[in-house]
C-alpha cells in the first residue's frame, strides 16, 4: 500500500519535470536568432557573458607529456615526510604564477578531520617530489619538522583564493 502511495504522489513530480523541458521560450523570445546586434550572444548557463577576451585567439596547441613530468592530481594530497620519516603536512594545493610555472605548494598542517586545519605556503623547491617506479607510488619529502611547519605564517583561503570556479 505504501509503495502505491509513494508512486502516486511521484507521477505529478515527473509530470511537471517533463512539461519545463519542453516548454517553449516566452512570447516575443524567439532566442538567439532575436539576439540585437552588438549584444553579448555567448551566455553560458550560469547566465555570466563572455567576450572575445576571455578566450585566447590562438587555436588549440596539443603537447606530448614528457615521462619525467608531474601531474598535479599526482601532487595534491601527497603526504610530506621529514628526514626522520614523519608525516608533517599534506599537499593541499598548487600555486601558479602568471606565467603559469609553479610558484609554491599549500601544505596543510596539523588538524583533525579538518578542524584546526592550518595552512602554510612553502616554495617548490623545499619539497622534493618523486616518483618510485618499483611501487608505483609518488612520494613527498621535506627538511621541516611538524612545529616548524605550524609556527610559519598562515595562509588563509580568502578572496581570489576563495573564490568558486566558473
Amino acid at each position: 500500500m505504501r509503495k502505491l502511495f509513494f508512486a502516486a504522489a511521484a507521477i505529478p513530480l515527473f509530470a511537471a519535470a517533463a512539461l519545463a523541458q519542453n516548454a517553449s521560450p516566452p512570447s516575443g523570445d524567439a532566442g538567439p536568432a532575436s539576439t540585437p546586434p552588438g549584444s553579448m550572444q555567448n551566455q553560458p548557463a550560469t547566465g555570466r557573458a563572455t567576450t572575445a577576451v576571455d578566450v585566447p585567439s590562438k587555436g588549440p596547441s596539443f603537447i606530448q607529456v614528457p615521462d619525467t613530468a608531474m601531474l598535479t592530481g599526482n601532487v595534491v594530497g601527497l603526504d610530506v615526510y621529514n628526514s626522520q620519516n614523519n608525516d608533517v603536512g599534506k599537499i593541499h594545493d598548487v600555486v601558479l604564477g602568471p606565467d603559469q610555472s609553479v610558484k609554491g605548494y599549500i601544505l596543510s598542517v596539523g588538524g583533525f578531520l579538518g578542524m584546526g586545519t592550518h595552512y602554510v605556503a612553502v616554495d617548490p623547491g623545499a619539497v622534493a617530489i618523486t616518483y618510485d617506479d618499483s611501487n608505483k607510488t609518488w612520494r613527498a619529502a621535506m627538511n621541516a619538522s611538524k612545529d616548524q611547519l605550524k609556527a610559519a605564517p598562515e595562509f588563509k583561503y580568502d578572496g581570489r583564493w576563495s573564490a568558486s570556479r566558473s
